[in-house]
Parts: structure tokens; sequence; C-alpha cells
């Protein structure tokens, strides 16, 4: 992963609140602003290798590890943006030992389908 989107994702709460005007940001900044908005990072974080609260396993996948996940997997937007939808169910985590987080909840309340399209591709782009 590029030093710049960790900069980035380190700097996004500030750029959370939109002072930014969209038709200047980047893709990083304009995808790390919609994860911050959409609470995808009370979960998830971007670089691999982190804990979660109180340095236990993380509740869900760090995004460079799905990326890395699904790098070769055909279907691997659509079902992705299914999930991040929809939610998962916690009986068939394929991540299990690796999070804390049994399932994933249903966010459609909070991001809309061509948002969580733009997200995931950003995402699984992350393993470039």
């Amino acid at each position: 992963m590029k030093k710049s989107v960790v900069m980035m994702a380190l700097g996004a709460g500030l750029l959370a609140n939109g002072a930014m005007a969209a038709d200047t940001e980047s893709q990083d900044v304009k995808m790390i602003n919609l994860a911050h908005q959409s609470g995808c990072v009370t979960c998830h974080s971007i670089a691999s290798g982190g804990s979660g609260p109180a340095g236990l396993k993380p509740i869900g996948p760090a995004w460079q590890d799905v990326a890395k996940k699904y790098k070769d997997q055909e279907d691997a937007q659509e079902a992705l943006v299914t999930t991040v939808l929809n939610g998962s169910s916690p009986y068939a985590s394929h991540w299990k030992g690796e999070v804390s987080g049994f399932a994933m909840p249903p966010n459609s309340v909070v991001i809309n389908k061509e948002q969580a399209n733009e997200l995931v591709g950003w995402i699984l782009h992350l393993a470039d």
C-alpha cells in the first residue's frame, strides 16, 4: 500500500467534515472520508497488522487483508458489495480466528449501492 494512503488515513478524521471540495479530492481521500462517514472504520482498518479495542484482535478484517484474500476471485466486487449492504452470517464467517467480530451488520442504512460499489472497488485495489 502506498505510504500516502496511510498518511491520509491518519488524517481522515480531519477531512471527514467535508472541508475539502468533492471535485478536488483524490480517490483515496474520497474513499477514506466515505468510510469515516459510514462508520466503516469502527470495525475496519486500512492497513494490515493492527489490533482492535484494548489490544484484542480487530473487530473486522483490515482492508489490505480483504484485498489480498479476494484479489483473484472473479465475483469479489459483487460479493463484497452484497456483504457491505446486507451484512454477513456469523455461521459462515471465513475470518474466524483472525478477527474478534462474529458478523458484519447490514450497512444499507448508511451507505447506498453506488457508494458501496465505489468503496469496495477502492478496497480491492489495495492489493495492487
